[in-house]
């Protein structure tokens, strides 16, 4: 797989804040990959995020050390703008993204904007519309959506510009339930045709079916990389006050009870498993 962002011993200070929010970062991400960063309350996640679109250090004000590479790139020396066509950032609040009233228009901006033909912006919007599942929502006016739907433009609106990465900060936090499973579905069905995906999110057992790879962060550190098996089963999560899902306790648990469980992922495979008589249940 091919690289496509590599941090190197990033540090990074807010103005006005004595304690760094970042501590010595050494992180790469490649092509293909779906990263799940998690941790406590302001342990780092959202500024590492916006480290990868270089809003850090060109947007947000502050002391940056290190490097960030994107494809390459360093994000010191590219500004903003080019950065966004190879990383897609969305952002918590569907509404702060969107700027035209109508969907088509929204999802045109920015492809237009780099000075496309009209007739590959009108492709680039049925492709990105089509992909998150909005078709029928192309002439519907932005602000009488609801929040999943808002979402879903937003990152239409970002695929529009087709970055090699897809950077969400949290995009289950003012969602229902219900929305909040469709999106983090959507997110797992763009990763298996192929764009790469790297999600902040609090919502853990949504995103534990689909992700490739966890990242816990504490304190600004990255203290465990690792596969969700060995991030959710470990002690870790515990001790800097992360909430597993609470399928990974359970399977370890099934596994120590002498059950073959290799190859289950999430609740679902379980249940399906034993439905089939794979596993029989014990316990209560």
């Amino acid at each position: 797989m091919d690289e496509l962002v590599r941090f190197e011993n990033v540090w990074f200070t807010y103005l006005g804040n004595t304690e760094p929010s970042l501590k010595g970062i050494n992180l790469s991400v490649d092509s293909g990959e779906f990263v799940l960063i998690t941790g406590p309350s302001g342990c780092g996640k959202s500024t590492l995020l916006r480290c990868m679109n270089g809003l850090i250090p060109h947007f947000h004000e502050g002391e940056f050390r290190g490097s960030v590479r994107v494809k390459g790139v360093d994000t010191k020396l590219s500004s903003v703008h080019q950065l966004a066509q190879m990383v897609g950032l969305v952002f918590p609040d569907p509404e702060s993204q969107l700027i035209a009233l109508e969907v088509e228009d929204d999802v045109a901006f920015g492809p237009g904007n780099l000075g496309l033909p009209k007739r590959d912006v009108l492709e680039r919007v049925d492709w990105s519309l089509r992909k998150v599942g909005a078709e029928k929502l192309r002439h519907a006016q932005v602000f009488k959506l609801s929040g999943g739907e808002q979402q879903k433009v937003a990152i239409a609106s970002i695929l529009a510009l087709r970055p090699s990465i897809l950077v969400l900060d949290e995009p289950t936090a003012n969602l229902d339930p219900l929305s909040a499973r469709s999106l983090i579905d959507l997110l797992g069905e763009l990763n298996r045709s192929g764009t790469t995906i790297v999600v902040a999110e609090h919502r853990l057992s949504m995103v534990s079916k689909y992700c490739s790879r966890v990242l816990l962060m504490d304190n600004g550190k990255i203290v465990l990389d690792a596969d969700p098996y060995a991030a959710f089963t470990s002690q870790i999560p515990v001790e800097i006050g992360v909430e597993r899902p609470e399928f990974y306790p359970l399977r370890e648990s099934l596994r120590r009870n002498g059950l073959k469980v290799d190859g289950i992922t999430t609740i679902e495979d379980l249940l399906s498993a034993v439905q089939r008589k794979e596993i029989k249940c014990v316990g209560a």
